[in-house]
C-alpha cells in the first residue's frame, strides 16, 4: 500500500466537480510517476454513452477526428469545435461493438452537452451523461502497466500491445466497465472506467498493488510537462485546434467527412497558418508567472500571454503559454505582470522527459 495511504487529502472543486488538490506530500505524489506509478482520481471529467447504429456517425458530424474509422477496442482524440472553429471541448472517444463511451474534462463537460442536444436527435441515437453512475480512475508512471494488470487481471504483454485510446473490457465485467491506453502523461498511462459502486475497490486494489495515491496538483505538474493543453486554461472557445497543438496530438483528420467547423480547420491547413500557438516557457527556479500574464518581446510589444504554471520538481517553473508563431524556441521573453516582471525562455513541447 501507498505510503502515503494514511494522510488526509486536501480538496478543491473544477467546475463544481469535487477533485483532490494532494494527500499531503506533492512531491512524493509526483516522483511516483517516474519511480512508481501515480494513481489519480480522474472522476471530474464528464462521461457520456451513445448508442445506436448510427452513434459512430453522429458523433463524428461534431468532432475533428475520424471517428467512423474507428473498430471495436480502438478510440481517438479530437476537438469538437462551433461554427467558426473554436474548440467547445476536447473529446476521447472509445469504440464499443454497440455503443461509443465518450468523456471530455470537467471544464467542457456543459460546452459538450449542449452540442451533443443540439446536434444529436436521441432518436437516431440514443446518449446518456454517465458522469455520475460511472467512475474513472488514472494509473500513469514506469510502472503503471504492472498495477493495472494486477487489478484488471489483463496481462502486462496485452497492455504494452495496446495503442493509444485503444481499450479492453474487464474480465467479467462485460461493457459496463473497461481499461484503455492513453497518452495523457507521455509516459505509459492507463485509465479504468467502472460503474460507480466498484470504484472503491478498484482504487484500493491500485494501492495494494503499490500505486500513490495523487492528488490534481501534481498530476497538473505533469499534464504541463508533457505539453497537453487543458480545456479552460490553455484553450477554449477562442482557441483554433491547430493553435493548441491538436495536430501533433493527431486529433485532426483532414480526410474525414464534415464535422461542425471544419471548414476553419481546413482552410487553416491547406491555404495558411494560425498565427499563434501553444509553448512552453521555462521560468528557472522560480515560480512560473500567473495565467494571462502579458508576454513581451524585446521591443516592449506585446506576443502572447501565459495559461498554465507549475513549479516542477525536475524542470523549476515551468508554463504553458500562446505565443505568436514567430518566436522561435529560444527566445527569451519578458513576462509582465500587475505587480511582478521576469524573464522566460519559450521551449519546444513536451519538455524533456
Amino acid at each position: 500500500m501507498s505510503a502515503l495511504s494514511g494522510r488526509s487529502p486536501a480538496e478543491g472543486s473544477i467546475a463544481g466537480r469535487p477533485v483532490v488538490l494532494h494527500y499531503g506530500d506533492i512531491a512524493t505524489e509526483y516522483a511516483a510517476l517516474r519511480a512508481g506509478a501515480m494513481l489519480v482520481d480522474r472522476d471530474a471529467r464528464g462521461r457520456m454513452r451513445l448508442d445506436g447504429a448510427r452513434a459512430a456517425e453522429m458523433v463524428a458530424g461534431l468532432v475533428t477526428n475520424d471517428v467512423q474509422a474507428l473498430t471495436a477496442g480502438t478510440g481517438a482524440y479530437a476537438a469538437a469545435l462551433n461554427p467558426r472553429g473554436k474548440i467547445v471541448a476536447d473529446v476521447r472517444t472509445f469504440v464499443f461493438s454497440d455503443h461509443l463511451a465518450v468523456d471530455v474534462p470537467p471544464r467542457a463537460v456543459e460546452g459538450w452537452q449542449a452540442m451533443v442536444r443540439k446536434y444529436i436527435n436521441p432518436r437516431i441515437a440514443r446518449y446518456e451523461d454517465q458522469s455520475a453512475s460511472r467512475r474513472q480512475i488514472g494509473i500513469f508512471g514506469m510502472r503503471a502497466r504492472r498495477v493495472t494488470a494486477a487489478i484488471t487481471g489483463i496481462s502486462s504483454d496485452t497492455l504494452a500491445a495496446l495503442a493509444p485510446y485503444a481499450h479492453l473490457p474487464l474480465p467479467a465485467m462485460a461493457d459496463t466497465a473497461f481499461v484503455a491506453r492513453v497518452p495523457d502523461l507521455e509516459l505509459e498511462g492507463y485509465e479504468i472506467i467502472v460503474p460507480a459502486d466498484a470504484r472503491d475497490d478498484a482504487w484500493h486494489r491500485a494501492e495494494d498493488a503499490g500505486a500513490t495515491r495523487t492528488g490534481l496538483l501534481a498530476f497538473e505538474i505533469a499534464r504541463i510537462e508533457a505539453g497537453r493543453p487543458e480545456w479552460g486554461l490553455d484553450m477554449d472557445e477562442t482557441t483554433i485546434p491547430q493553435e493548441a497543438n491538436f495536430d501533433e496530438l493527431h486529433a485532426i483528420s483532414y480526410t474525414k467527412g464534415c464535422y461542425v467547423g471544419q471548414e476553419v480547420v481546413a482552410r487553416v491547413h491547406f491555404r495558411g497558418h494560425v498565427n499563434r500557438h501553444l509553448r512552453g516557457l521555462l521560468v528557472g527556479q522560480s515560480e512560473p508567472p500567473a495565467h494571462g500574464t502579458a508576454l513581451l518581446d524585446a521591443s516592449g510589444k506585446q506576443v502572447g500571454d501565459v495559461r498554465s504554471g507549475a513549479l516542477s520538481p525536475r524542470l523549476g517553473g515551468i508554463a504553458l503559454a500562446m505565443v505568436r508563431r514567430e518566436i522561435a524556441p529560444g527566445t527569451t521573453l519578458r513576462a509582465l505582470g500587475q505587480d511582478h516582471e521576469s524573464s522566460v525562455d519559450v521551449a519546444e513541447l513536451p519538455f524533456p522527459l
